[in-house]
């Protein structure tokens, strides 16, 4: 059995490592960065997919036994009975913010001026990784599970008739702004002040935008934070991926500018 499970190890090690030549003979050197980013982001969206889905089995098993849905009724009542006129059209206007149309136009203002300013296609790279694995979960995670919306007498208009669960504005307030935060974090190195408030920034964007689905009355509170957990899932796969891939393509320029070039040869000894 142990042997078998070497010659599955020594399997694997060549398919990687064929990976790898693959990489380095086809693949132009300045995009090859990207490519250790996206690669392994649309499996991680791939893996994701499925925790979706195993999210909607655990979802259906706590519903069962009116587990965390018993908070759904009453926080929703709690949002009805502090709505404000003003409110509302503040609350309004915010999650908008956070839609198909308010959210990639955003991330797109954003991102550019990124790469503008620092000269680098990394904001590009990361963005576009992260926002097709959180569109991808959104979608998927909705339509397998087609949970119905709060009724509209608890909703403030415009209703939405697509599936509530989970909340894809939870979801990807997490993703864009962790994704945005992270970058910040990384840039701003050795300025722990400007890190903390990037990183309360970015929190707090995510909580409230959550919570303003909910005060809408247009999610269930389990939609939202079913959105949060699946939002820092998504974007601990995203950033996780980033740092392995800067590791090894450090480690990879590195061994390159160790070996001897052809028009300098080094001199091999015995020792």
């Amino acid at each position: 059995m142990a042997k078998d499970g070497d010659e599955l190890s020594d399997k694997a090690k060549q398919v990687v490592d064929g990976a790898i030549e693959v990489v380095d003979e086809r693949v132009p050197v300045e995009v090859r960065p990207h490519v250790a980013i996206l690669v392994p982001a649309l499996v991680g969206a791939f893996i994701l997919g499925l925790l979706t889905w195993a999210a909607s089995e655990i979802y259906e098993a706590v519903t069962e036994r009116d587990g965390l849905s018993l908070l759904d009724q009453p926080v929703l009542d709690y949002m009805v009975g502090i709505r404000q006129p003003w409110l509302n059209t503040v609350v309004g206007a915010f999650t908008q913010i956070g839609g198909p149309v308010g959210s990639p136009i955003i991330a797109l203002i954003i991102v550019v001026w990124l790469c503008l300013r620092w000269r680098s296609w990394l904001p590009a790279t990361l963005m576009v990784a992260a926002a097709l694995g959180s569109l991808s979960v959104t979608i998927v995670g909705k339509n397998y599970i087609d949970r119905v919306r709060p009724p509209h007498q608890f909703a403030i208009a415009p209703y939405e008739t697509s599936p509530s669960f989970p909340s894809g504005h939870a979801l990807n307030a997490v993703v864009v702004g962790g994704v945005v935060a992270y970058l910040l974090w990384r840039r701003f190195e050795g300025r722990r002040r400007a890190r903390v408030v990037t990183v309360v920034l970015a929190v707090l964007y995510a909580l409230s935008m959550g919570l303003s689905r909910v005060y809408l009355g247009h999610h269930w509170l389990t939609d939202v934070i079913t959105g949060w957990i699946l939002g820092v899932a998504w974007l601990a796969t995203v950033v996780a991926t980033h740092i392995v891939a800067v590791a090894v393509m450090n480690r990879r320029r590195d061994r390159d500018a160790a070996l001897p070039s052809p028009e300098h040869p080094s001199e091999v000894t015995d020792g």
